[in-house]
């Protein structure tokens, strides 16, 4: 009895795991067979339930996706799962879908990793016209704060003061990571809160650490899997678990300086971005439909807070290690500066169009370290007609920005580091299409002005106090990122600072 009742169970677990593989199979070909809504353009064939996974190397998304590219083209289709992605490698694939069909292609693309956190919620994740408005009042508020005028570069050189004194206090070996997290940090800090911080202030050193630790997490092969198995990774161990402790003790943070901020609000004088939010959502209070709410204050501001502290801190980070492997570049750099700055007065943005360069080695420590290299996904708002194919509403895009900025019809010798790149025949700066680190379009990072201002002044500040020297021979140094994905993390490393 015990016997055939074992069977049994056997028997109908068998049967239930049967319809559920020919369910995924039927799903499957559902979605990716002839006669769908769509015509996407080619790729690999995809094997049922698992798509093209076998295809892409989770701990090196750039390599796999750079292989594809070489025998399918500048557009073509992947699987992950039965999902269909759409891959735009290359200038020219680029700018046909994000400056051409740039609102065809403003839609957000699927980022489940982070979805489960915001929950649509915030500048980043949202779509149609809540992005719109969230988008706008965000930029009207930077610019009333500073982003873009005098005031905003007055703080930065404030700030580039203070790191380069925090620098001086140091003659042993120093890892920069943390003093340049906070510098730049502090710089968004003083729009979106109103205030700096010390640099020795505990909390915010946890936090800085922790944006730190979640941008290095994001490109590792958990958020990779994440990002196909929401579902199956929730159960999973991994690091991506750690990413979520990290962002609610992010929100978590943020909420209590929101707080701080309703106590002491006077609607007559706001001081900064989370005064002017919370006084929208007084004027729409009545509004059941308000785009403008507590979840929306958070995570506009945690999005602001990460992409003005990560992305141009890691640019810093990667810079001066690529400048300490080629000293002849940064002492090229150095006799710029003293002969249009000299050593007495402070870096300011009127100089940059006398120091061309500068300019050019800015321009091309960004394409050469290429931060973001997948760039955030897109996706089609509407069924779309791209290069003869017909992308069906909904359809996610990777916006391949390493391809672009490795794109030979752009930049000669893309994969060496070469100012003149970015240098016309006179010794002229030169803008290249092809340059796009804050991606572009509609979705372009609402950032990218007060960016291009922190990098221009941290780096002439430092440069123009310190010569930087490596712990061990400049052909020693390897700039090759520690982990791929999302990001490019740079290698750890420590330098002397050297007063000059």
């Amino acid at each position: 009895m015990v016997l055939s009742m074992e069977g049994g169970t056997a028997a109908a677990a068998a049967a239930v795991l049967l319809a559920l593989c020919i369910s995924c199979l039927l799903l499957f070909f559902r979605r990716t067979g002839p006669g769908g809504a769509g015509r996407l353009p080619p790729g690999p064939r995809p094997l049922p339930i698992v798509g093209n996974l076998f295809h892409l190397n989770a701990k090196n998304m750039v390599k796999s996706l750079l292989a594809l590219s070489k025998r399918y083209g500048s557009v073509y289709t992947i699987y992950l799962c039965s999902q269909p992605v759409v891959v735009l490698c290359g200038y020219q694939a680029m700018k046909e879908a994000l400056v051409d069909q740039g609102e065809e292609f403003s839609g957000r693309g699927d980022m489940p990793i982070l979805f489960s956190f915001t929950q649509g919620n915030g500048i980043v994740l949202s779509q149609g016209e809540k992005w719109k408005a969230l988008r706008h009042f965000a930029l009207q508020k930077l610019r009333n704060f500073g982003m873009g005028k005098r005031s905003i570069e007055e703080r930065i050189q404030e700030e580039a003061q203070c790191l380069v004194e925090e620098l001086a206090k140091t003659k042993a070996p120093l890892d920069p990571s943390n003093l340049i997290n906070l510098a730049i940090s502090n710089v968004i800090c003083s729009i979106v809160f109103g205030d700096r911080f010390h640099y020795e202030d505990e909390e915010i050193l946890t936090l800085v650490g922790l944006l730190r630790e979640n941008f290095e997490i994001m490109s590792s092969p958990y958020v990779q899997m994440y990002n196909i198995f929401p579902r199956i990774m929730d159960y999973l161990p991994g690091s991506h678990n750690n990413m979520f402790s990290n962002l609610e003790k992010l929100r978590l943070f943020i909420l209590e300086l929101v707080k701080k901020h309703q106590a002491t609000l006077d609607p007559n004088c706001p001081r900064d971005f989370v005064d002017s939010f919370l006084l929208k959502m007084q004027q729409e209070k009545g509004n059941a439909c308000s785009y403008f709410h507590m979840d929306s204050l958070v995570m506009s501001t945690h999005n602001l807070f990460f992409a003005g502290t990560e992305t141009v801190s890691t640019t810093l980070r990667y810079g001066i290690l690529v400048l300490m492997k080629y000293p002849e570049i940064a002492a090229k750099v150095q006799d710029e500066i003293g002969r249009v700055i000299g050593s007495h007065r402070s870096p300011t943005m009127a100089d940059r169009g006398q120091m061309p360069y500068t300019d050019a080695v800015i321009h091309e420590i960004q394409r050469f370290i290429d931060v973001a290299p997948l760039g955030a996904p897109h996706a089609v708002i509407r069924d779309t007609n791209f290069r003869g194919y017909l992308l069906p509403k909904g359809t996610n895009i990777i916006t391949f920005l390493y391809s672009v900025h490795k794109d030979p019809t752009q930049f000669k010798n893309p994969e060496m580091f070469d100012p003149t790149n970015f240098l016309d025949e006179k010794g002229e700066f030169r803008r290249r299409d092809g340059f796009m680190p804050f991606s572009a379009g509609k979705r372009v990072c609402l950032g990218e002005s007060l960016a291009r201002v922190e990098m221009f002044l941290f780096f002439t500040t430092l440069l123009q106090r310190f010569a930087f020297q490596p712990t061990c021979p400049p052909e020693q140094l390897d700039l090759s990122p520690i982990a791929t994905g999302i990001g490019n993390i740079p290698p750890l490393y420590k330098f002397y600072a050297i007063p000059r």
